[in-house]
């Protein structure tokens, strides 16, 4: 229901924006198009006008926005689109090129879509197909784009790492399988922002990391006390079910497992208290401890919610909910967040339409402000403010 889908979330987007009120807002949004690309670009497109020529924006005089829409081509085709709102109050704002590795002043509005490899303002990636070969044709990968306000510089990457093909696969091992791919592929994308070829300067990576619980955990957690009971197919001798059931209580099915079936009993424990209980599951960052921060997570697992609109808090019964939408950053660029010493609350971390259906991932997004002058340790400021 894409018109009716679309309404509800811009509505809940707008809210958002209005409350805040951000001088430079970054979206970033993976899966553009959905999976039927040619029969979904028309909506994409109604979807970017609205964005920007809406009322609720009309304060934003200048924008960039990049679409891949280019998805004929399977070598190169992410399906990513990033789009950056600047506000009519913020004065020198710079962009930097890649290939002329000089900042440029940003003014108007400006769209780009189909093939950006040929786009100087950012560098994309699709990963290699052997990242993960059971997929025929993945479009994960990301965007990077480079940014200076008030000689402030960093790099905003959208990202979309791989998913869990299935459950059962999931379920075998601690940490997965697919835990694996992700940490090769993030590891991939972080060692390619701060190598040679340029500056480094902070760096905010956010996007679906599509992050999961570890499953094998979760499980032995919820089903400590049932039995399970394994269902193979007849032909093939393969796992195709496992079903959970308590050990008294008429032996009630507390879990089914299949390959995209998960449908626990109560699906209260990922909703109460926000998930909070199931958040020590949550460890496929430890990895990355020594080179990416996270703000505290105090919204529910932002993944799998139903797409029926009429169900806005419900979780779809196909994958265990996880966190798999996340802002993270470098610990330099904790640095650029201001500290307020009064206890007032300008740093929030929070995700968008808790009570609305927005899809099956619930956006998340992160306020602050920056420090004046935080980035001056990090950026040559006489290198961000060269403009061409």
């Amino acid at each position: 229901q894409p018109e009716n889908l679309q309404k509800n979330w811009l509505r809940e987007f707008y809210q958002v924006v209005h409350a805040h009120k951000p001088h430079f807002m970054a979206l970033h949004c993976q899966e553009f198009g959905g999976k039927n690309y040619e029969a979904s670009m028309s909506h994409v497109d109604k979807f970017v006008k609205e964005l920007l020529s809406s009322d609720a924006m009309k304060d934003y005089n200048r924008a960039r926005v990049y679409l891949d829409e280019n998805y004929k081509s399977q070598e190169h085709f992410t399906a990513l689109g990033s789009f950056y709102f600047l506000h009519e109050s913020l004065k020198n704002i710079y962009q930097f090129d890649f290939k002329a590795k000089k900042y440029k002043k940003v003014t108007g509005k400006e769209i780009y879509s189909d093939t950006l490899e040929s786009t100087p303002m950012l560098e994309k990636e699709k990963f290699p197909q052997d990242y993960f070969p059971e997929c025929k044709w993945s479009r994960k990968g990301f965007i990077r784009t480079r940014w200076c306000i008030t000689d402030c510089a960093f790099d905003l990457v959208n990202i979309h790492l791989f998913h869990d093909a299935s459950n059962l696969i999931a379920w075998e091992t601690s940490p997965s399988v697919y835990s694996g791919i992700r940490h090769k592929a993030l590891g991939y994308v972080l060692d390619r922002i701060i190598d040679q070829r340029f500056e480094k300067v902070s760096y905010f990576v956010f996007g679906d990391f599509n992050f999961r619980l570890d499953a094998k955990a979760v499980v032995e957690t919820l089903c400590a006390k049932a039995t399970m009971q394994t269902i193979r197919a007849a032909d093939t001798n393969e796992v195709v079910k496992l079903i959970f059931r308590e050990s008294d209580n008429d032996r009630k099915v507390m879990l089914q497992l299949e390959k995209k079936l998960f449908d626990y009993f109560n699906q209260d424990v990922f909703r109460d208290n926000n998930g909070t209980a199931l958040l020590e599951f949550d460890r496929e960052l430890s990895v990355f401890k020594d080179r990416l921060y996270e703000l505290d997570i105090s919204f529910p697992p932002s993944y799998p919610y139903s797409e029926d609109s009429s169900q806005g808090r419900q979780y779809m019964n196909t994958r265990c909910p996880a966190w798999c939408d996340r802002i993270l950053m470098s610990h330099s660029a904790k640095e650029l967040i201001l500290k307020v010493k009064n206890d007032e609350k300008i740093v929030i971390y929070d995700h968008i339409g808790p009570n609305v259906c927005m899809g099956d991932h619930k956006p998340v997004f992160l306020s602050f402000r920056i420090a004046a002058g935080a980035g001056k340790p990090i950026a040559n400021v006489h290198k961000c403010c060269v403009v061409q």
